[in-house]
């Protein structure tokens, strides 16, 4: 129960400036995502420019999948352990620098390296941020501001087909792979002004200091070893949602320009109007999304079922996607995948709330990195079997069958492993 004097008096101001670390995340996270998309956008011309098969292409976004899983495992760990704003620094600068390096390759085996390398940057992106939001936040404004952050997937998506046609057609298709990656060094000024942890940032309140403490004390030691990770039934779970769904976005970035083209005729010029719809309604999930578990939380309802309830909502949401592939008109199409990529990010934000639900700060990051992980080596066999798909049968019809079937399999599989949500038992962890 609170007090008039409590942090957790309704109406108290508390202040607000984890609001502003949490604008930080959210547009580093958007220039992650203008990065890597830069490549999706400009393959219909590439594929044409430099004659790459339907198989090299896959093996493109292989490279960066696989180095994706490689440095998701190494980063988590790192920002456990370096701290997160050295560790979001260093991953900045890394993803930026191979961002550019784009730029200055012709080859399908160029352009490989190039992914790979911003792979392993661009990997340490969501550890840090999940984990900065842990810090920052008490666990009930977690899923809403992951969601916030996490929205900025969906904004970079937004500008994305908006600004790289334009540069490509005015400047060369080298331009939008060098000006957006330089965008990060902008950011990281930003970033090493404005962040240090709460209790040593001078920008924080003493009210706003308790605020984001105001939750119980976390149990565990103060370093966790990354074996004694692994052996929890929590670890799994997370690890099983992000293996399940994250193909399915990754399958949206990468091929949904080669669909919309291959469907419905559409050029570098004309890509823009449907992707631009549809990742303005993957602001409205991810933001939505982390809102009804809150929502769900301040009513009452336990931090089990307002989680899982607003994970359901998602995957079913998502169940439509299947009639995607034959849809008779451009906008039916554009419609039930952008109700199906905003459903994908809502639940994105949920389960990253679930990391910290069920772990301490000090594990957040390395936790959030073992699910990246599995996410992206499913992701590797997925994008491999996309390009054989298509090379021999031409048809989206069973990956977007997958797609659909792929949140209600990983909420199934969550809930077997955590049917309580209860924390892990990380006594003795650092042993």
């Amino acid at each position: 129960m609170t007090t008039p004097h409590s942090p957790l008096a309704p109406g108290r101001s508390v202040g607000r400036f984890r609001w502003i670390i949490c604008a930080l995340l959210f547009f580093a996270t958007t220039i992650n995502y203008m990065d890597r998309q830069v490549l999706g956008l400009l393959v219909p011309l590439l594929q044409t420019k430099f004659g790459w098969t339907e198989i090299e292409y896959g093996n493109i976004v292989t490279a960066f999948q696989a180095a994706y899983a490689i440095g998701l495992l190494a980063c988590g760990r790192m920002v456990d352990l370096i701290g997160t704003r050295k560790g979001y620094s260093l991953s900045i600068i890394f993803w930026s620098v191979a961002a550019m390096a784009h730029g200055l390759v012709r080859s399908a085996l160029g352009f490989g390296v190039a992914r790979f390398a911003l792979g392993l940057g661009e990997s340490g992106n969501f550890p840090a941020a999940v984990k900065a939001v842990a810090e920052w936040f008490p666990r009930r404004e977690r899923a809403l501001a992951n969601g916030i952050f996490n929205s900025g997937c969906n904004v970079g998506a937004v500008v994305a087909p908006i600004v790289v046609p334009w540069m490509t057609l005015r400047w060369g298709w080298q331009t939008p792979f060098i000006v957006l990656g330089a965008l990060g060094f902008i950011w990281l000024v930003f970033w090493l002004w404005l962040y240090q942890a709460p209790e040593l940032s001078r920008h924080v309140s003493p009210p706003e200091l308790d605020y984001i403490r105001s939750d119980p004390p976390e149990p565990g030691p103060a370093k966790i070893l990354w074996r004694r990770l692994i052996v929890h039934r929590q670890t799994w779970a997370f690890m099983a949602g992000y293996g399940f769904s994250a193909p399915i976005w990754w399958f949206y970035l990468y091929w949904l320009p080669k669909f919309l083209h291959q469907q419905y005729g559409l050029d570098l010029t004309s890509l823009g109007p449907p992707l631009v719809v549809i990742y303005s309604m993957t602001c409205f999930g991810s933001v939505g999304g982390g809102w009804l578990s809150s929502a769900l939380l301040r009513r009452g309802w336990s931090l089990n079922a307002s989680r899982k309830t607003a994970m359901l909502a998602c995957a079913l949401c998502v169940v439509p996607v299947v009639f995607a592939a034959h849809a008779s008109h451009l906008w039916v199409a554009t419609l039930l995948i952008g109700l199906a990529a905003s459903a994908h990010q809502g639940w994105a934000a949920n389960l990253f709330a679930l990391a910290s639900d069920m772990f301490p700060k000090q594990a957040v990051a390395s936790v959030v990195g073992l699910g990246g992980t599995a996410g992206a080596i499913t992701a590797v066999v997925f994008a491999q079997s996309t390009g054989f798909i298509l090379q021999m049968t031409g048809s989206y019809w069973s990956l977007f069958a997958i797609a659909a079937s792929a949140y209600l399999l990983a909420l199934a599989v969550i809930h077997a492993l955590v049917p309580r949500l209860q924390p892990a038992d990380l006594s003795g962890a650092s042993q």
